[in-house]
């Protein structure tokens, strides 16, 4: 395994790569706030990252990733278009199924900011850690998050009920739960049908939250009881589109054979985006698309997103990225550019060179 003078130096030559790319070096601090991540991400980062408290600056965070402040970064001081680059280290907590995984590892990234040609640029990044990583026996997936978004938008039934699946496409479970009880394959839970009929009315107003909001929620609540089930044929149909897997080329057409004609512009951009791989001369029959590509990884990547992986299932990939506009609007108060971008693993990278 690669220590850590090899993983920094490994990292060091990425950099260097990504400079000669176009990219400007940027060095965002280890020391985080918490804040804008815990606002992006909920209570939920903390599983995720190392939380420490300063007397002067309130919540901190060992830098779990680069991009957010990357993108804080080119929001508050950036030009158009823009191309940045980084290597350090990220620290990440890990639970018991990932307990072999490192806690603390260098990456090295690559991240464009640019509004003429969003598929140009996703294909840009990922050729480039194409190029890098050509020595090394990886497979390649790609994803559209974009797919499952649209889908979802194009769903007939309640908006709150579309914001709650889209809500949840990141976590797997819990978005099919909800399907399944917004189509009626799952009964209502006992305790929510007894407060809608009232069973319960003599329940005393605790907690936090006001009367006025307790009120506000049951009408939501009594609002999606009485709302038709969304189809079973669209749930169907929504059940395919997450299972689909195929080689890039083929993925156009076998996304059109589902029949959902919500997701039909995110189609014409995934071919576009495939048009632009093959002209850097990517071989596209070589890549597998996966639709459910990036429900596991960080939650802003809001379109296309890519891996690339060792034969060992133990091993986490050894690059990753993708398109995360929704983040910068987020960020941006007020403004947005598109933007996409990508990290690769250099002690891992390193570990592969050593044994090829």
């Amino acid at each position: 395994m690669a220590d850590k003078a090899q993983a920094r130096g490994q990292a060091g030559r990425l950099l260097e790569q990504f400079l000669k790319a176009g990219a400007v070096e940027v060095t965002p601090d280890i020391l985080q706030p918490a804040e804008a991540l815990l606002d992006l991400y909920g209570e939920d980062i903390r599983a995720r990252a190392y939380v420490t408290a300063d007397p002067l600056r309130g919540e901190m965070m060992l830098r779990p990733d680069f991009t957010v402040p990357v993108v804080q970064e080119h929001m508050a001081n950036g030009a158009e278009p823009a191309r940045y680059a980084y290597a350090g280290e990220v620290f990440r907590r890990q639970d018991h199924r990932g307990a072999a995984r490192a806690h603390e590892y260098f990456q090295a990234g690559f991240e464009i900011f640019d509004r003429a040609d969003p598929e140009a640029a996703d294909a840009e990044v990922f050729a480039l850690f194409a190029g890098l990583l050509a020595k090394l026996t990886l497979s390649a997936t790609i994803g559209d998050m974009g797919l499952l978004r649209a889908a979802v938008d194009g769903l007939d039934t309640l908006p709150e009920r579309k914001a709650a699946l889209a809500r949840h496409i990141w976590r797997p479970k819990r978005f099919q739960h909800l399907l399944a009880r917004y189509s009626g394959q799952v009964e209502v839970p006992k305790a929510r049908a007894d407060l809608l009929t009232g069973q319960r009315s003599g329940a005393p107003w605790i907690g936090l939250r006001s009367r006025e909001e307790m009120e506000a929620r049951i009408a939501t609540l009594a609002a999606d009881a009485a709302a038709a089930p969304i189809p079973t044929d669209a749930v169907a149909a929504m059940g395919k589109l997450a299972e689909l897997r195929c080689a890039a080329d083929q993925a156009p057409a076998a996304l059109r054979a589902l029949g959902i004609e919500a997701i039909e512009p995110a189609i014409a951009r995934l071919e576009k985006r495939l048009d632009a791989l093959a002209t850097r001369g990517i071989d596209l029959a070589a890549i597998t698309f996966d639709a459910s590509h990036g429900r596991s990884t960080m939650e802003y990547y809001d379109g296309f997103v890519f891996t690339f992986t060792a034969a060992d299932p133990a091993l986490p990939p050894v690059a990753s990225g993708g398109r995360y506009d929704a983040l910068t609007r987020q960020l941006g108060q007020g403004r947005e550019i598109p933007a996409v971008g990508g990290v690769i693993r250099a002690g891992l990278m390193a570990d592969l060179e050593a044994q090829a």
